[in-house]
C-alpha cells in the first residue's frame, strides 16, 4: 500500500557502496544518496501519521459499535423482559377456559 511512496529499503542502504577517489568518497554521490534517505524519512513519518490517524478513527468507531451494540442488547433483554409479562387476549381466553372447565366440571359431579 505504501510500498510505491518509499524509494530505498533497509537492505539498500546497508549495501551502498560509495565511490572513493583521491579525497575520499565522492561528495555528489553521498549527497545524491542522503537526499533519496531524507525524502524516504519524510515519507515514512507521513504514513505513520496517517496511520495513526486512521487508528485513532478505527478505535473511535469501534468503541462506538461496542457501545450501540449493548443497548440493543439491554433493549433486547428489555424486550424479551416485558414481553414475557405481557398478557395478551389469547391468554386471557385460554385462563377464563380453564377456569370455566374447573367450575363447570365440578358442577356436574
Amino acid at each position: 500500500m505504501y510500498n510505491d511512496r518509499i524509494t530505498l529499503t533497509s537492505g539498500e542502504i546497508l549495501e551502498k557502496d560509495f565511490k572513493i577517489d583521491a579525497r575520499g568518497y565522492n561528495l555528489q554521490e553521498v549527497d545524491k544518496f542522503l537526499d533519496i534517505i531524507i525524502k524516504d524519512y519524510n515519507q515514512y513519518n507521513s504514513i505513520i501519521r496517517e496511520i495513526a490517524t486512521m487508528n485513532n478513527k478505527l478505535s473511535n468507531e469501534n468503541e462506538e459499535l461496542k457501545g450501540e451494540i449493548r443497548n440493543l442488547k439491554n433493549e433486547i433483554e428489555t424486550l424479551k423482559f416485558s414481553s414475557e409479562k405481557e398478557v395478551t387476549n389469547v391468554d386471557l381466553i385460554r385462563r377464563v377456559s380453564q377456569l370455566e372447565k374447573i367450575i363447570l366440571g365440578k358442577e356436574n359431579n
